[in-house]
């Protein structure tokens, strides 16, 4: 098979079989020891479970659940088996409750789950008997379900023969992402519009067959889920892992020793403070010279050439302070692409400062997901920004909306990365999508701006978010509304505001109900003086943790407030001065004015260390 034949997911699987074959295409650490799955093997397996779903009564274009905690070669050949029994996959996030599980089988119309361990047994169970959804395969033995391996069919005749109908513009899989009135909106993405993003972004990525990677982001994100049809494209050799496993002497990255892997910011704000609280143990001279290579990292560039002194003081940082922070990534790392969040400034700059390559794509789930991505290349990358466009795909900026600043606007999109629509929503679309000349353009949701690079390159900068829906740095979305609402029947709450867009974690701005809490007070014989004095009392801090401890379960672990603040405060439309208030005339929350208002709060808040 060569490149141009590549038109269909599966079509990289084949694509690495016939010119990269290896004997470790892919790998999981159980317990101490490795075990690594051949390509031949990927394929075997792959055909004799898409062989599998058929002797269980699964059709072409029904749709199978995929949720597991952890990333697996079992979960890739669970895909790929989808793709060639011409079925649809639904990944699916772990963390999500019962109630949300229910909801997407429900509405996707699924007949199949295919899970992991842990509690997931339990939640997918609990909506399948809501559902009617019974068929479960289970990549761990378990009594209750379908042991997958079970399913494999030696004769692979009948899917060997159909797969060359399965068409590129064939729906593929549906991603649900989180939506502002509470539940998801199934994204539909057929085979070309994945295809052609992984296409066009390899080249782009320092790897070559036979290197190895690193895999531990959710392959339910389609990120994730990209980069792996990418790894399987440049016949490289992946390991598959998690977070907690990748550092210390016995960690992952020093076992594997990567070339390339792909993360989301708030890893990398871990691996900084944990390098930055390392520095500040130090003592002497080591300590000095730590904070010394530290203050070298401030004016870097991409790009960036130094010459005499400057160039020696940072050839004597590297070999004294950089190389080992090098070789605790496993000292082969020729590059880090860090999407799903929006990448600080800072960790850019000094994880590159200090020999280790980042660079940041852009994109989401209904653009399968690149649009734009800062390259490796000389030239082609500027921090703060999040690149050019990737080549076929054209960016606008919509400059309809005066309350941005000069040049800022929408960002829009147009190429062959565009999803087919939202699963049983039409009326979503609509809402989604602009007719421009005839041409319809993807409305990402995001407001940003051109920035000219050195060369006079533009570079796309992302500079607010127009919806209101949260995007946590570890590139997981949340939907502030429902839970503001469902917070708001207390009747101790007047009114909350749900915070965490590009923070590690979720927590809120709460104003009590004042004559409520003094009716409270009285009941509990507390004495009242003022609303200021009273929500900082032990007692009604915690009154307030018990109502989040309340609410908190009825979503899913990401969702969950860790952190809040009482304020006496009120907001309204309009102050009694006349200026702008922290509400709209409807009383819809103004959440930039109420983050500006309260900042130093906020920042008091994700500052905190316990």
């Amino acid at each position: 098979m060569e490149k141009a034949d590549i038109t269909r997911l599966f079509d990289f699987l084949t694509y690495e079989l016939d010119h990269f074959p290896q004997d470790k295409a892919f790998g999981i650490r159980e317990g101490e020891d490795w075990t690594w799955w051949s390509t031949n093997e990927l394929d075997r397996y792959s055909r004799q479970l898409a062989a599998g779903f058929r002797s269980k009564g699964l059709q072409p274009g029904d749709k199978v659940v995929i949720v597991d905690y952890i990333n697996r070669p079992e979960w890739v050949i669970a895909d790929l088996a989808c793709q060639l029994a011409g079925l649809v996959s639904v990944p699916v996030y772990p963390t999500i409750s019962s109630t949300e599980y229910a909801y997407i089988f429900n509405d996707a119309g699924v007949k199949a789950v295919i899970l992991g361990g842990g509690d997931l047994y339990e939640k997918v169970s609990t909506a399948g008997k809501e559902t009617g959804v019974d068929l479960l395969i289970s990549f761990e033995k378990r009594q209750e379900c379908i042991y997958w391996r079970d399913l494999l069919e030696k004769d692979t005749t009948r899917i060997d023969s159909e797969r060359a109908a399965i068409r590129s513009d064939q729906l593929a899989t549906i991603i649900y992402t989180s939506g502002t009135t509470g539940f998801p909106k199934g994204v539909m993405l057929d085979h070309n519009s994945i295809v052609f993003n992984v296409k066009t972004i390899l080249p782009m990525i320092p790897v070559s067959a036979g290197q190895r990677t690193l895999s531990f982001l959710p392959l339910c994100h389609i990120f994730e889920r990209a980069v792996s049809y990418a790894y399987l494209y440049a016949g490289v050799s992946t390991a598959f892992t998690t977070p907690d496993r990748l550092g210390g002497d016995d960690g992952d990255l020093k076992v594997i020793r990567p070339h390339f892997f792909s993360t989301v910011p708030r890893l990398l704000e871990k691996v900084y403070e944990k390098i930055y609280n390392k520095g500040l143990a130090l003592t002497g001279i080591k300590r000095g010279l730590f904070f010394w290579a530290m203050q070298l990292t401030e004016d870097y560039e991409y790009d960036k050439p130094y010459h005499g002194f400057a160039k020696l003081k940072r050839t004597i940082a590297d070999k004294l302070i950089f190389s080992k922070w090098r070789e605790a990534l496993g000292g082969e790392v020729r590059g880090i692409i860090t999407g799903a969040a929006p990448c600080p400034v800072k960790m850019a700059q000094v994880f590159s400062a200090a020999g280790i390559p980042i660079r940041e794509g852009y994109g989401l789930t209904e653009a399968a997901p690149g649009i734009c991505i800062t390259r490796f290349d000389p030239g082609m990358a500027k921090l703060g920004t999040v690149g050019p466009p990737i080549d076929g795909v054209e960016v606008r900026i919509e400059e309809d909306d005066p309350s941005y600043g000069p040049g800022e606007g929408e960002v829009l999109s147009k190429g062959l990365n565009q999803m087919m629509g939202y699963y049983n929503k039409p009326e979503e679309d609509g809402k989604v999508f602009r007719w421009i000349n005839g041409e319809r353009w993807l409305c990402t949701g995001d407001v940003g701006k051109w920035v000219e690079g050195t060369n006079g390159m533009r570079f796309l900068q992302i500079t607010d978010r127009k919806k209101e829906l949260m995007k946590t740095s570890g590139g997981k979305y949340v939907a502030p509304a429902p839970i503001e609402s469902k917070l708001k029947e207390e009747f101790l709450i007047e009114q909350v505001m749900v915070l965490g867009d590009n923070q590690k974690f979720v927590s809120a701005l709460i104003l009590p109900a004042e004559t409520a809490l003094r009716d409270w007070c009285s009941h509990k014989e507390i004495p009242w003086t003022t609303l200021d004095e009273m929500v900082q009392l032990p007692l009604v801090i915690d009154k307030f943790q018990r109502i989040i401890n309340g609410v908190n379960p009825r979503f899913g672990k990401v969702e969950q407030i860790k952190r809040f603040r009482i304020l006496p405060d009120v907001w309204e439309p309009v102050k009694a001065d006349g200026s702008i208030g922290e509400l709209t005339p409807t009383l819809k929350l103004k959440r930039r004015v109420i983050l500006e208002k309260y900042a130093p709060l906020i920042e008091e808040i994700y500052n905190e260390t316990h």
